[in-house]
């Protein structure tokens, strides 16, 4: 039977009058890879403060790998990789990577291991403030890594990073996922995410308001399938006609037109395209609502004047 990694329950943080987080209940199963979205100030930060042991609940109480409130047991089989990465002083890469080796008790060698598999062998002997972001980035997720962790908990980790290296980054994740360790995910690179968790939990001013597969939230927020059709000449009149009653016209010119559809009525549309008979399609798109579209739809945007969690 299959633990939960995180359990949280009725979780409030309050900074005097703030609420950072307010009442937030939710559990990530062990080898789950969720994603967690937010606006700056929704929360996030301070959650994952809390899943580390940095700032207490006010009310509520956690589990983390199955030690209740987290604790020096738990952070020894975590890893973080903060939103900033900032390694001090004047050591090398090698060095600074070796430093957090032993204080995790984690060997020598995996050390060198992960400098490989970051892509810094070669630069591990340059002093870390000669690093680019990126290469601090990198360091920081071989930090994160160390001591083979069972949880992950990762803010922005793909800050900084080119597309290269973050295609790699994810390669990284992937594995580490098929290894069963679970992984918490804040970003606001929407894209990266869409095909790669197994779920998506979006917050909005300290509050969890919802948390299911990306198919579960499109279902749950009702928003409309795009269909892009391309017709010839002056056909987009028909060709909206012939997708039937469910199709309402989002977009169109004399070369195509974009339908918009519920999920349900998806299939009959693309039936009675298809089907027309006359010609009037010569090809089509479809387009599902994308994580930005259902992040919009749960998530909103912050006020203007909106306090920032500490």
């Amino acid at each position: 039977m299959t633990r939960d990694a995180i359990r949280l329950t009725g979780i409030t943080k309050r900074y005097g009058a703030f609420t950072a987080v307010d009442d937030l209940t939710l559990a990530v199963p062990e080898g789950e890879f969720l994603a967690l979205l937010g606006h700056n100030g929704a929360g996030k930060t301070t959650l994952m403060k809390m899943l580390l042991g940095l700032t207490r609940p006010t009310a509520g109480s956690l589990s983390v790998l199955g030690t209740e409130g987290g604790g020096a047991a738990a952070r020894r089989a975590l890893g973080f990789l903060p939103e900033n990465v900032n390694f001090t002083g004047g050591s090398s890469g090698r060095a600074a990577l070796r430093y957090f080796a032993r204080l995790k008790g984690a060997p020598k060698a995996q050390a060198e291991d992960l400098l490989e598999r970051v892509g810094l062998a070669a630069a591990a002997h340059k002093p870390v403030r000669t690093y680019s972001k990126g290469m601090r980035q990198r360091l920081g997720l071989a930090q994160a890594l160390l001591g083979e962790p069972r949880l992950l908990l990762l803010d922005e980790p793909t800050s900084g990073l080119d597309p290269m290296l973050r295609q790699e980054f994810y390669r990284i994740l992937r594995d580490m996922k098929a290894q069963g360790v679970t992984i918490l995910l804040s970003s606001h690179v929407l894209s990266e995410l869409q095909l790669r968790t197994d779920r998506i939990a979006i917050m909005r001013h300290g509050r969890l308001v919802a948390c299911d597969t990306l198919q579960g939230l499109q279902q749950a927020a009702g928003l409309p399938v795009r269909i892009r059709v391309r017709v010839p000449e002056g056909g987009a009149e028909r060709a909206a006609a012939q997708a039937g009653p469910g199709a309402r016209v989002l977009a169109a010119n004399g070369r195509s037109v974009e339908l918009g559809v519920s999920l349900a009525d998806k299939m009959e549309a693309l039936r009675r395209l298809a089907n027309g008979g006359a010609g009037d399609v010569e090809d089509l798109d479809v387009l599902p609502p994308s994580l930005d579209d259902v992040y919009a739809h749960f998530g909103g945007s912050p006020a203007p004047d909106e306090e920032v969690a500490p």
